[in-house]
């Protein structure tokens, strides 16, 4: 293995809603398998059935905009919640190409509506579960 091909994360970019989040600190969306307990005669060992799946993430952001605020507040408060869409790119010049996910039917789970520390330059995470999604490239 070639060192130089591992991925290195700062070539990463989201869209949300095909808007550019360039000051995304760190992204993340994962899939968990859901499964039922299943017991079968003569069998002592557990056994699962595989029932579905539940996707969830995380965005990390660097404060430059209200991006939380603007998504999300009339939405919590009004309960008419925006149709949410996210494009992952993760790619390195010196890597073997690039991976591209859609993420589709976004909710997200909070937003800060106000936050500051002194001396420090802040950063904004938005927790989200998602219900579909679709690899465009791989690696």
């Amino acid at each position: 293995m070639n060192p130089n091909k591992i991925i290195n994360g700062t070539f990463g970019t989201i869209w949300v809603n095909n808007e550019k989040w360039i000051e995304t600190k760190s992204f993340e969306a994962k899939v968990t398998g859901q499964y039922e307990d299943v017991d079968i005669a003569g069998k002592l060992g557990k056994s699962r059935k595989y029932i579905g799946y539940e996707g969830s993430g995380s965005i990390n952001t660097n404060k430059v905009y209200s991006r939380g605020a603007k998504l999300l507040a009339e939405a919590f408060k009004t309960g008419n919640m925006p149709e949410i869409k996210i494009i992952s790119k993760l790619s390195d010049p010196s890597s073997y190409g690039a991976e591209r996910v859609i993420i589709k039917d976004v909710t997200f789970d909070e937003f800060t509506l106000a936050k500051f520390e002194l001396k420090s330059p802040l950063e904004e995470e938005l927790p989200f579960q998602f219900g579909d999604y679709e690899l465009i490239d791989t690696i």
